[in-house]
Order: structure tokens, then C-alpha cells, then sequence
């Protein structure tokens, strides 16, 4: 132990290290249900910096966001409170996948987590590198920090993010560093290898910053946000959002592609330097390169950092080229011609865990009440990170309140299948969250994730009785609506007929429930105020929630089924004799895990890293085949 009897000692229930996006949600999570909570950060000005995109939400990271705040966490109402543009993405695709994402003021929202943080009853904020962890007899956790103090605590959440052995690489040039010139951890390390924990290094790279008044815009494609907002959080009003700024949209060309290939050994992604594995879904430039060699296009993203600053993020650029090889291909792309770099791109290298070595609260299984979360865990993203944060803040919680574990399953979240894919399959590379990654995505839309989980929330203790009530009210109006359309009848008319055929639908020749012409493609609430039968009296997120659910009815019935069937299954037994080996169409790998572990039911081997989903479906189908052959055998239809 390096703390002696004269040592100042702070005591605390929880310690976290680590102020951003994981760090937040589960310091604010954990005071808020009632413990003492000491979050340190390296720098103040710091806490819930967006070192990499000026963004929140995208692609399946928009369904996080609207997850946690369903569950009581704070990111989506920050993002509302600092947005510059919002957009619901993959509008032309069905519900499943609609995603919102958010340009925001990254100052901004740096600013208002770092004040909620300072407010929060039983939470406190310290500029601190913890630079020693141990663990006494009494299985008390005690921080060292840079200037010697002592924290006690009876958890610790690591919350480190990339600063943990931080790297950065510029072309030729590398130092020991944390993102935006931060200095980074690199004592913690050691003192958790003697706790057991086992690391690996990752890598991830953000491109340059450009100054906007030396772009030329007249030459770039204007992306506009949308005309009706959907907010991040359940709470907040959408008429308080404002488009507040454009981004817009540029592209690659021959002669960007000749100057990345000739400067291309001067990159250390390709001169070996850096063995870190990157993030697979966020490649760099050069990365682009050389997968799509028949293309000499690449779209690039043009984004305002935030109101006071004419920074602006050149997303779709990451590169780790030397700093005169990145202006050199810069400028080479339209409205890029005159750019001037306020901020070079760069590398990054740190050090993260191995999740395997996390429970399915990202708690170390080795060390109880050693939890982790963010991209020390082994994900990328700060929506990743908040949502891991948030659980593992309730779990550190809960369990020093002597309460039982939160966990989140893949049918009920995206969150759960974050935290499931995680602990049980590992990552070889930082985890991008992704829709794909959802079974049942019809269910796990982003409008309804209130309904999904603000239940739940309410049970840990995070939704508020003003919420509670609100939510409540909610589904009253949406419950009596879905009355409303399923009891009134359409009588044809050629007032409505003359509607329909303007918008190439079939006519009514007899009447017809409400709910059942909603369900044509062609009609929505909108079609309906024309023939006056909508109800404007509802808000349109409502209105909507509704549409996807007539609409889409046949197909949600069938996921709920079949998440009822998957539900009844995991409890399903699996013989202790079995031969793993015997059984034809399960993988190789599944076979050697499954007979090593001995899992005694399906939901234990479902949780198995190197066992997939199509492996638990002939593992299924195995079993009851071996059962029916039992009650034939004993019935005496068939030999044994």
C-alpha cells in the first residue's frame, strides 16, 4: 500500500476516473441514487470534451442517445440544449433505422456537463491524474493523485477514455499526449496490472481543423438541417431547437489520391510504427485509399465547431500524414484551395481492456467493484461510452446500496447490446455500435425508447415524478388515439376518392376503418387532415409513433413472438452429456467453447465469446431433436 497512517485521506462510495462522456453519465447516475461520488479529470476544462466530431447521435448512436436519456442520463438533453443543426437520418429507409444526429456546439456542451457535474448533490469535481490505485484487505479501494493525496472509496469506475498511455502521431513526428494537447495518464497503468487487469493498445485519429473564412463555400454542396426537429431527449420542447448554422458537403479527386500514395510511407499507419489496431467503421483517408483503389471520390463533411469559433471539422479527412503532406491534399479539393489548418490531423494510441475480462455490468469479474466504461472498455464513440457509462454508474450504485444488478438485454436495447456483444464476443477492434448489430430492430426504434425503458428507469430511481407523470399522460393520448382510428369507419365519398387519386391510391368503394387506410404506404396523418379525419391536437412525434405501428404491425407482432420464444428458450437445459462435437452445423469454434465451459442452459451459452446466434439456433434444434428421440425411446416406438 502507498498510503501511511499520516496520509490525507478523502473518503468516498464511489470514485470515477475519467470526466468525459462515460465519466458523466455514471458520476451523475450514482450521486443521483444517493452515494458519494469523487470524479477526477486531468483538466477542468475538459469534462465532456468532443475532441473528434462537434456531433452527437448518427446511425444506431442517435438510439443510444435517446436510450439514456429514456433511463435518466443527461446526454441528449445537453446535445438539445447546444444543437446547431439537427437531421433524422436515413429518412428514405424504413423506421428501424431512422437515427438522429446532431451538429452541436462543442464548447457549449463541454460547458453545461461541467456545470450540471458542480451542482449535483453528492457529487464532487477534482483536477487530479490518479496516478496509483490499490485495494487494501478490507477490499477499500485508495487513488493516489499527481500531488500526493489519498482518495478511499468502496468502488472505482475507470473512465479514461484515450488518455490512458496516450500517443500522438503526426507523420514522422510522435509524443506522449491526450487529445486537444491535454497530457495524458501514464502512471495508472502499471498499479492496474497488479490488480489483474490485462490491456492492449487501440488507435483512433480525427482529421484537421480549417479556418472557415479561408474555405470557399460557393463551391460545396449546402446540407440543410430539418424543417421539424425531433429531439434528442423525451423532455425537451422541439420548438426551443433552432437550425442555427449549415454544413456542407465536398469531394476528393485524382489528384488527392496521387498526393496521399506519394506521401504514403511517410504515414506511420503504413510505415508500422503504430501496431494498435484502429476503429474498422471510421477509417482514415489513407484507409480509403487503398480498400476502394478504383475510387477516386470521397465525400467530405464540412461542420461548424460551435458558434463563437470559425474552426470548422473537415469530417472524412482522418489522416495521420505529416503536417505540409495534409495541406498539400487539402487543397487540392473544392472550396479547399486556399485552406488554412487551425489544428493538424493526428493518431492517437492508448491503452483499453480487454472486455472479456467485464461482466455483464462492466464490472471486472476478477476485481468486484471495479467497473469500467468508454473506450478504455474497448469501444469508440461518445454515445458508446455515455451509454456504458450511465450502467456502469447505476450497477456501482446499486451494488454498494446492497441492491440487485441493472442488466440490460439484447431484446430491450441497444444499450444491452453494447454491453452483451462487449463482454461475451470481445472486440478486436474499437466497437462502433451499428443497427445491423440489433435482432429485432423493428422493436428498438428510436422513437419508442421511452416506452422501452423509462419504466425501468423509474424503478432504479432516475425519472422524476414530473417526468413519471408526463410519460404516463403520453400513453393515455397515444392509447386513446389508437382507440379513435380503430373505431371509425370511412364511408366512400368522391371528396375522398378525388384525394386518393392525387396521390396514386386505391379508392374506397365501401367503408373502411380508419387504421386499416393508414396502413397504405401512401397515407399518413397528413392525407388524413385532408379529408379531415387526422388529429391535430397531437403532436407529431405521437402521430408518428402511431403511423409506424399501423403500418408496420404484422412485422413487430412477429418480433415480440419471437422474443417471447427466444425469452422461453435461454431457460431450455442443455444435457450434461452432450457431444458438442456430434452436432452438424455448429461451428468449429462454437463447439471447442461450448465443450470447454459446459454451459447448463441455453442463456449461459448464448453469453459464450466465439458462440453466435445462428450457433444457439442448432444448438436448439439439437436438444429438442435428443429430447424427442427420448420420449420416443421410452415409449418404446423406437430403440435406444
Amino acid at each position: 500500500m502507498f498510503c501511511s497512517k499520516d496520509s490525507y485521506i478523502e473518503n468516498y462510495d464511489i470514485a470515477v476516473i475519467g470526466a468525459g462522456h462515460a465519466g458523466i453519465e455514471a458520476s451523475l447516475a450514482a450521486a443521483r441514487l444517493g452515494c458519494s461520488v469523487i470524479i477526477f479529470t486531468i483538466n477542468m476544462d475538459a469534462v465532456g470534451n468532443c475532441p473528434c466530431n462537434p456531433s452527437i447521435g448518427g446511425t444506431a448512436k442517435g438510439h443510444l442517445v435517446r436510450e439514456i436519456d429514456a433511463l435518466g442520463g443527461e446526454m441528449a438533453k445537453t446535445a438539445d440544449n447546444c444543437s446547431l443543426q439537427s437531421r433524422l437520418l436515413n429518412r428514405g429507409k424504413g423506421p428501424a433505422v431512422h437515427s438522429l444526429r446532431a451538429q452541436i456546439d462543442r464548447r457549449r456542451y463541454s460547458e453545461i456537463m461541467k456545470h450540471k457535474l458542480e451542482r449535483e448533490k453528492n457529487l464532487y469535481v477534482r483536477q487530479a491524474e490518479i496516478v496509483e490505485i490499490a485495494r487494501d484487505i478490507d477490499k477499500n479501494f485508495y487513488l493516489k493523485s499527481n500531488t500526493g493525496i489519498i482518495f478511499r472509496s468502496k468502488s472505482v469506475i475507470l473512465a479514461t477514455g484515450t488518455y490512458l498511455g496516450g500517443k500522438i502521431f503526426i507523420g514522422e513526428s510522435s509524443f506522449n499526449g491526450g487529445p486537444d494537447g491535454i497530457f495524458p495518464a501514464m502512471f495508472l497503468k502499471k498499479s492496474l496490472e497488479n490488480l489483474g487487469i490485462k490491456f492492449r493498445r487501440f488507435k483512433t485519429g480525427t482529421p484537421a481543423r480549417a479556418l472557415k473564412s479561408s474555405l470557399d463555400f460557393s463551391k460545396m454542396q449546402i446540407q440543410f438541417g430539418d424543417r421539424e426537429i425531433i429531439p434528442f431527449s423525451f423532455e425537451t420542447d422541439s420548438s426551443k431547437i433552432k437550425n442555427l448554422e449549415v454544413c456542407h458537403i465536398t469531394w476528393t479527386n485524382a489528384r488527392t489520391k496521387k498526393i496521399i500514395l506519394n506521401n504514403l510511407h511517410r504515414s506511420i499507419l503504413y510505415s508500422k510504427e503504430i501496431k494498435a489496431i484502429g476503429p474498422r467503421y471510421c477509417p482514415s483517408i489513407e484507409d480509403k485509399i487503398i480498400r476502394f483503389k478504383e475510387k477516386t471520390e470521397h465525400q467530405i463533411f464540412v461542420e461548424p465547431c460551435g458558434l463563437n469559433t470559425d474552426e470548422m471539422y473537415l469530417q472524412g479527412l482522418s489522416t495521420s500524414l505529416p503536417e505540409d503532406a495534409q495541406i498539400k491534399l487539402y487543397s487540392t479539393i473544392a472550396g479547399f484551395e486556399n485552406i488554412t489548418i487551425t489544428r493538424p490531423a493526428y493518431a492517437i494510441e492508448y491503452d483499453c481492456v480487454d472486455p472479456l475480462q467485464l461482466n455483464s455490468i462492466l464490472e471486472f469479474k476478477e476485481v468486484p467493484l471495479l467497473f469500467c466504461s468508454g473506450q478504455i472498455a474497448g469501444s469508440s464513440g461518445y454515445e458508446e461510452a455515455a451509454a456504458q457509462g450511465l450502467i456502469a454508474g447505476i450497477n456501482a450504485a446499486r451494488k454498494i446500496l446492497g441492491k440487485t444488478e441493472v442488466v440490460l438485454d439484447r431484446q430491450s436495447s441497444y444499450v444491452g447490446i453494447l454491453i452483451n456483444d462487449m463482454t461475451t464476443k470481445g472486440v478486436s477492434d474499437p466497437y462502433r455500435m451499428m443497427t445491423s448489430r440489433a435482432e429485432y430492430r423493428l422493436i428498438l426504434r428510436q422513437d419508442n425508447a421511452d416506452e422501452r425503458l423509462t419504466p425501468m428507469g423509474r424503478n432504479i430511481g432516475l425519472i422524476s415524478d414530473e417526468r413519471w407523470e408526463n410519460f404516463q399522460n403520453k400513453l393515455e393520448i397515444k392509447k386513446s388515439e389508437l382507440k379513435r382510428i380503430s373505431k371509425i369507419i370511412v364511408p366512400p365519398s368522391e371528396r375522398i376518392n378525388g384525394v386518393f387519386r392525387k396521390i396514386n391510391t386505391s379508392e374506397i368503394s365501401t367503408g373502411i376503418r380508419l387504421a386499416d387506410l393508414l396502413k397504405r404506404p401512401e397515407i399518413n396523418y397528413k392525407i388524413l387532415e385532408k379529408i379531415e379525419l387526422g388529429n391535430n391536437k397531437i403532436s407529431g412525434e405521437i402521430l408518428d409513433q402511431i403511423q409506424i405501428e399501423i403500418k408496420y404491425e404484422g412485422y413487430i407482432k412477429r418480433q415480440l413472438a419471437n422474443i417471447k420464444k427466444i425469452k422461453r428458450q435461454s431457460l431450455t437445459l442443455i444435457p450434461s452429456n452432450i457431444k458438442y462435437n456430434e452436432i452438424i452445423g455448429l461451428r468449429l469454434e462454437a463447439r471447442e467453447k461450448l465443450s470447454k465451459i459446459k454451459p447448463s442452459n441455453i442463456q449461459e451459452a448464448s453469453t459464450i465469446s466465439g458462440v453466435n446466434p445462428a450457433d444457439i439456433s442448432v444448438l436448439i434444434v439439437w436438444i429438442n431433436k435428443l429430447e424427442n428421440c427420448r420420449i420416443l425411446q421410452n415409449k418404446g416406438l423406437i430403440k435406444k
